[in-house]
């Protein structure tokens, strides 16, 4: 019997002929965590008092109150910097040196092809993209990988989501996972791959890849894994570490539910508070926004802030709109500069900060009042996500949260005047 990508990345690094369901016990190619689930992570392998530990698999990466915004995650940050230099770890990316801990990993080289990574943060997912099985973990289990270098899994079982078509001008990749979540709610794919297949994955940019595979767990999912072709291996070619083998799903592979769509019939979408189970068609919206929010793991690339900028370029943020431009990493920051883009977005009436999730997870930076409401690019919009309880987040993709800027409302590209 055929498998799928994940039973085969399983098999691979368990050394068993791994199916869905069973429990296996697997090598870890890169294990990462961040400024606030790190120290649990640090003071729990120190309770272990284990002798090993596999610091070239280790991946530090300060991110969500960066800069640090009070005493406390001050603290957390200090614990991280001295965890890293007490116990040699070198893939420390210190404040400068690194960004939003997803946006590291891909542009670093330690996600890749075929590989087995986990990470402390729910969006580990995002490395699907790429072919790789990525998953969220705790602090405590992180620990247990610094010490031995594996983990355990239940195998999980795989929804195929098969793609035809093209993707309309200014509709992509958060357009069509809001579109799936909405189809099979926020627990459709609990512990449950997302794994992508047909022609309309080749014409989807890897970015957009990127983005689906990061919100995969708002659907529940364990993972959302793409297969590897030509635009992956471009796309990873100069920045990989280390050898790599893409893997491929078998023709004969089980799934236990089969999803299609067509690219060239998704609409651009809005995912209302407060879940993202709750998408719309932009066209069918008409609420007035308080703030726009470009930026994190999701959507803070370097291709989502070109996309910005291009419809931003000679127009004004509404005088009543407050928009938000975080890139998601210091390189992405520094393409940002070179091309022009902080430029035409500082002529528009933006802020632009350097990376970091403080503004996506409510830490600090952005917060919503009472009453206010945000389109955002991030990926939850949880009650009291970015601020107060009674504040309200809708989620969109960098095209209508530019759009929306500079409308005052949440909007499409085309439908601005001149």
């Amino acid at each position: 019997m055929g498998k799928t990508i994940a039973e085969k990345i399983l098999s691979e690094k368990s050394g068993t002929d791994a199916k869905a369901g069973q429990i296996v016990v697997a090598d870890i190619d890169y294990v990462m965590v961040n400024d606030v689930t790190g120290p649990i992570a640090f003071r729990e392998y120190d309770k272990l008092g284990a002798g090993t530990m596999f610091r070239d698999r280790m991946v530090l990466i300060p991110d969500h109150y960066v800069p640090n915004k009070d005493v406390a995650s001050a603290e957390q940050a200090k614990e991280m910097r001295v965890f890293a230099k007490t116990h040699g770890v070198a893939n420390y990316y210190e404040v400068g040196k690194g960004g939003v801990c997803h946006q590291v990993m891909v542009e670093e080289g330690f996600a890749a092809p075929g590989r087995l990574i986990v990470g402390a943060d729910s969006h580990t997912c995002t490395y699907g993209g790429i072919n790789a099985f990525s998953t969220g973990i705790g602090s405590t289990e992180a620990a247990v990988a610094f010490a031995t270098g594996r983990l355990w899994f239940k195998v999980p079982e795989t929804v195929k989501v098969e793609l035809t078509g093209k993707f309309r001008k200014n509709v992509g990749g958060k357009d069509l996972i809001i579109r799936i979540i909405t189809d099979i709610g926020v627990d459709g794919a609990n512990y449950k791959v997302l794994e992508f297949h047909g022609e309309g994955v080749s014409n989807m940019t890897v970015p957009d890849r990127l983005t689906v595979s990061n919100m995969a767990i708002e659907a529940g999912g364990k993972a959302g894994i793409f297969p590897c072709d030509e635009l992956t291996e471009a796309y990873v070619r100069d920045i990989v570490k280390g050898e790599y083998t893409p893997v491929a799903a078998d023709p004969d592979a089980t799934y236990c539910r089969t999803l299609r769509y067509d690219l060239s019939e998704i609409e651009s979408m809005v995912a209302f508070p407060h879940l993202p189970s709750n998408g719309h068609a932009v066209k069918d919206t008409d609420v007035r926004i308080d703030q726009a929010y470009l930026g994190s793991c999701t959507n803070g690339r370097i291709e989502d802030m070109r996309a910005a900028a291009k419809i931003v370029k000679g127009r004004k943020v509404d005088p009543n709109v407050r928009f938000l431009v975080v890139p998601a990493s210091q390189k992405i920051y520094g393409q940002m500069l070179d091309e022009g883009l902080t430029r035409i977005f500082l002529d528009a009436g933006a802020f632009i900060s350097g990376p970091t999730c403080g503004a996506c997870l409510g830490g600090y930076m952005g917060i919503l009042a009472a009453g206010e409401k945000a389109v955002s690019s991030t990926n939850r919009n949880f009650i009291g996500r970015m601020g107060d309880k009674d504040s309200e987040v809708y989620l969109a993709g960098p095209e209508v949260v530019a759009a929306s800027a500079i409308a005052g409302k949440i909007t499409t590209p085309d439908r601005l005047e001149g």
